[in-house]
């Protein structure tokens, strides 16, 4: 089962991130992956198949540090597409709007042929890119990140727990669900997000259960 952590702190939240998958490693997956919003205002992604130390080597290695206070992280269970590196989450579109998805998208072979038809660039099998570029088609004709979300999932059918985030909007991450488990957590350092708040117990014991 797929599992997601994110969130908005004060320091560098890669090691947050790294360390709320260690903790969802118990639901089991096969690909794990990271974006951040970097000092520059770029999504900065890092992503492994097998295990989270994987990834974490991964990130050591990169000659572009993966760091920034905005970011969100993802272990993926593979249901639509194989457990490969192109498929493993985040995913991103044109470099305005990273995701992380847990759930299915029903509809989503309908959304990409039209995304297609659109001028759409698919990277990967998953359901979970057309999330992606719905919220990036959204995004032009709305004010603000949330505003881009809440128009895109209007076109989604199936379940889904959401996180978002965009270098046009860096100071927000957008958290959303329908179906899937979703909870925020309250802390001193930030605000975050996860799929089980097991995750999150080192650094909040504050939890808001989304309805």
């Amino acid at each position: 089962m797929c599992g997601i952590v994110g969130g908005i702190c004060k320091n560098n939240i890669t090691p947050v991130l790294v360390d709320g998958l260690k903790r969802l490693e118990y639901r089991g997956y096969d690909s794990a992956g990271i974006v951040v919003l970097s000092d520059e205002n770029q999504l900065s992604r890092a992503r492994s198949v097998g295990k989270v130390i994987n990834l974490e080597k991964n990130i050591q290695n990169k000659s572009t540090p993966v760091e920034g206070v905005i970011g969100i992280a993802h272990t993926r269970w593979a249901t639509h597409g194989e457990p490969s590196t192109s498929n493993a989450h985040p995913h991103i579109c044109n470099g305005s709007v990273g995701v992380v998805h847990n759930g299915i998208i029903e509809n989503f072979l309908e959304l990409k042929s039209e995304q297609q038809t659109q001028g759409y660039h698919f990277t990967s099998d998953t359901d979970t890119e057309v999330i992606a570029h719905g919220i990036h088609k959204a995004l032009q004709n709305s004010n603000t990140l949330l505003e881009a979300v809440q128009l895109a999932v209007q076109t989604f059918e199936g379940a889904y727990g959401l996180g978002v985030v965009s270098p046009k909007h860096p100071e927000h991450l957008i958290a959303t669900r329908s179906g899937s488990p979703l909870v925020i957590g309250i802390g001193k350092q930030g605000h975050f997000i996860a799929s089980d708040q097991m995750a999150l117990l080192d650094i909040t014991k504050n939890f808001i259960f989304l309805e």
